[in-house]
């Protein structure tokens, strides 16, 4: 029995246990998802980065998503991973979501598509892909412990939706949320038996996320399989639990036969060779993902650009670019191009980043920090026990160490670096960690202050822990002494940070200086974007403004520069108050380590920006129809049912700045005729431009005369084309049954009657119409939830 408990519990965060006598070797597990980060948290273990999983969606490509899949699988078995944790395909259920970088899209139907392929991607290199966070874990706020309240015909219609898709593009493992879901805590809900492992038929193994298992016996009679992390778990008391009558035997061995299903799919039982799927250029595969990912909102004309241009290339995000989001999803990239070097690559560039954010202190480097005793780039991590005496010593790369491997009477975490000073002025240093910390600058004690744990989060506990600092006077070409240490109390993991800021120009010369050299340029590309402090798990989102001043750098540079185009580097809307001033829009959301190739790809014509836009952009953040992130009493109630994003935007009486599904490339389209088939419809469509291009064909159903609540209209398919100036082209699409269906109480069924499907580039251009009336379905349809070309 005993045996059986240990095997339904991790071995440690990142690990199962083994058992020999049946086979079965350790099962390794990794966060991404848009990369694999291996176990824990070590700068020194690189990992390719993509593009984050919101602007996969805005590809609308399905087979770009999965060959992004299969880079994955390969990075996995590289760094000796059999369960990559994700997709997660919670929705944009509001644009003040904080976590949406994580997410695909507001739309159930284009996430269902999206996640699916990513899933067949991931898994066809034998390596198991996670659906995560089941279900309705949309907001960050409360994110441990909020229940989220959901009528059952919302849930089927909209939540539940990707998550179907997933069992049926055959994903091998779901994780179960945090959050509760009409009362019942997501690790013992019944919504876990049906319709996940009863109706859907789903055969793989539901893993807790870390933490959210925090029951015994509740969770162990329910379809819960595996509870994360470990060794301590309250399942470590489940063999009292059996021998008491409190949870049969059987429940155990139910999940103990998905367990060692999982083990088979992934190699780990028996001694059986793992799957290492093989990739020819992945960094060109990146490169290739941010074009299509990148959405053109707005083009007066002046992309693309010629590279005999000289390019301003301002903003705070242009030689900084922001890869990723904040989180439990991070990884450390391999090498990053950043905006400005792209560019800089094709054109002439000048840079100042024209505003300062006021964002986290910046970690030491291997470019500006030295080992103390041998002088080699980074610096000396040590463990000390309560009297002070060195136990372990380690040589890292970043003064931000989340993760150090604790031993016997260790009491301290040390940091210690000699900083290279570049600049003289007024320094900030800057120390983080929970428990009492001190800094000391060239020997003299600036910091020595207690902090107390106030939270729960693993995400700020292990990951984004408070900063203390200090401002000590420096010059220019000298080293500086630096020395962290932060003590070690229970619950408050090991993260530490050591960081050092130089003094910087005045707001008002850092402004100065871009617009001086945006008035000499050609061209002025300027990229504004968020930051970790309004962008990451473990928060939401409390406004949609650009942080800082990037609003008056804009209109500032456009004051001086007629062809300025706007980079958006950021994982979700934002405001743009100017967008309709700047000759151009670009959003490039949060694009992975090919940044700056990508872009200049785009901006100077090598290849068409592909994106459309996964989610709605508002003008401002007050015009947003579904716009609650906080609990009331612990609770959440989706009141807007199944009405969110482009669906309630359609109710709304304010326009959005951008609809769902727009965007631009550098042609033009006429779409000339829709026509019905026997398995679908036909449309045709014309290049009207004078370049070779590609469009994405959305199709959307509405119901003029109906009886129940429906949205004026909602996503049933998509496909793209590509066609030659003046070329047309046809293309088909199946409409499926589920479309024209609604959820009721016995299952999913048919209002009689017609429908009109909405064809066009976008929610609300749908230049052509087609009446159809469906065949009436039994309640019992078995088809796919997911409605993309899969």
């Amino acid at each position: 029995m005993r045996r059986k408990v240990r095997l339904l519990t991790g071995a440690t965060g990142w690990r199962t246990h083994d058992e020999p006598d049946v086979g079965l070797r350790s099962i390794v597990v990794s966060d991404g998802p848009i990369g694999v980060r291996g176990q824990g948290w070590d700068e020194r273990s690189t990992s390719l980065a993509l593009p984050s999983p919101t602007a996969l969606a805005a590809t609308w490509d399905v087979d770009l998503v999965r060959r992004l899949g299969v880079l994955l699988a390969a990075e996995a078995r590289r760094k000796g991973v059999d369960v990559l944790l994700a997709p997660t395909l919670n929705l944009h259920r509001t644009p003040f979501g904080g976590r949406h970088f994580e997410c695909f899209s507001e739309d159930p139907v284009l996430t269902a598509g999206i996640g699916a392929a990513y899933i067949t991607g991931v898994q066809s290199g034998g390596v198991a892909a996670t659906a995560k966070h089941y279900v309705a874990n949309d907001s960050e706020t409360e994110r441990m412990t909020l229940n989220a309240e959901v009528d059952e015909r919302t849930l089927h219609e909209v939540y539940l939706v990707p998550f179907e898709a997933a069992v049926r593009a055959g994903v091998w493992v779901v994780m179960s949320a945090y959050n509760g879901v009409n009362g019942v805590t997501m690790s013992e809900s019944p919504l876990l038996d049906e319709p996940l492992k009863g109706t859907w038929g789903f055969d793989g193994l539901v893993v807790s996320d870390w933490g959210a298992v925090r029951s015994t016996a509740p969770s162990a009679r329910a379809a819960q399989d595996l509870a994360m992390p470990g060794p301590r778990s309250p399942w470590n008391d489940l063999a009292a639990a059996v021998e008491n009558g409190e949870v049969p035997e059987s429940a155990l061995d139910l999940k103990l036969e998905r367990l060692l299903r999982l083990a088979s799919r992934v190699g780990a039982l028996n001694g059986s060779t793992p799957v290492t799927p093989q990739v020819e250029a992945p960094h060109d595969l990146l490169r290739e993902a941010v074009a299509a990912s990148t959405v053109l909102l707005r083009n007066d004309g002046v992309l693309p650009l010629s590279p005999d241009v000289k390019v301003a290339v301002l903003g705070p995000n242009a030689a900084t670019t922001r890869i990723q989001g904040g989180g439990s999803a991070g990884v450390y990239p391999e090498s990053v191009v950043s905006f400005v070097e792209g560019i800089a690559e094709v054109a002439s560039v000048v840079h100042a980043p024209g505003v300062r954010l006021q964002d986290r202190p910046a970690p030491l480097t291997t470019a500006n920090c030295r080992h103390p005793h041998h002088g080699e780039p980074g610096l000396l991590v040590r463990l000390l026990d309560v009297d002070g005496a060195e136990l372990t010593t380690d040589h890292r790369l970043l003064g931000r160490v989340l993760e150090v491997p604790l031993v016997d009477r260790a009491h301290t975490v040390e940091l210690h670096g000699e900083l290279t000073v570049d600049v003289t002025g007024d320094w900030t240093i800057s120390v983080a960690g929970f428990g009492r910390l001190t800094l000391d600058v060239a020997g003299v004690r600036l910091i020595d202050t207690d902090v107390p744990l106030d939270t729960d989060d693993p995400a700020v506990i292990h990951l984004t822990p408070p900063h203390r600092q200090a401002t000590a006077h420096l010059e220019a070409g000298t080293t500086v002494d630096l020395v962290a240490r932060r003590e070690l109390r229970e619950h408050t993991g090991t993260a530490t940070v050591l960081a050092a800021d130089p003094p910087r120009l005045s707001d008002a010369d850092e402004l100065s200086r871009a617009i001086d050299l945006a008035r000499s340029s050609d061209v002025a590309v300027v990229v504004v974007g968020t930051t970790d402090e309004i962008e990451s798990e473990g928060f939401d989102r409390t406004s949609l403004a650009l942080p800082g001043r990037q609003d008056d750098l804009v209109r500032a540079i456009r004051a001086v520069n007629d062809r300025t185009v706007v980079v958006v580097n950021s994982g979700g809307p934002v405001e743009l108050p100017w967008r309709d001033e700047v000759s151009a829009v670009l959003l490039t959301w949060f694009p992975g380590q090919e940044a700056g190739h990508g872009l200049a790809d785009v901006l100077f014509g090598v290849r068409e920006p592909g994106g459309r836009l996964p989610t709605t952009w508002p003008a401002t953040g007050q015009d947003v129809p579904v716009s609650t992130v906080q609990p009331h009493h612990g609770t959440l109630h989706y009141s807007e049912g199944l009405h969110l994003g482009y669906r309630a935007w359609h109710r709304s009486a304010t326009p959005p700045a951008y609809w769902f599904g727009h965007g631009l490339g550098y042609t033009t389209w006429s779409y000339e005729d829709a026509t019905t088939t026997e398995s679908g419809i036909r449309v045709r469509l014309r290049n009207t431009g004078n370049r070779p291009g590609r469009e994405v064909v959305q199709v959307y159903v509405s119901r003029q005369s109906t009886t129940i609540d429906r949205p004026s209209r909602w996503l049933a398919t998509w496909t793209t084309t590509t066609a030659n100036p003046g070329q047309t082209t046809d293309v088909d699409l199946t409409i499926p049954t589920r479309a024209f269906q609604h959820w009721t109480p016995t299952g999913w069924t048919t209002e009689p009657g017609p429908f009109t499907l909405l064809i066009g580039p976008s929610s609300s251009n749908t230049p052509l119409t087609i009446q159809t009336t469906p065949t009436p379905t039994p309640t019992t349809d078995p088809e796919p939830a997911h409605r993309g070309p899969i």
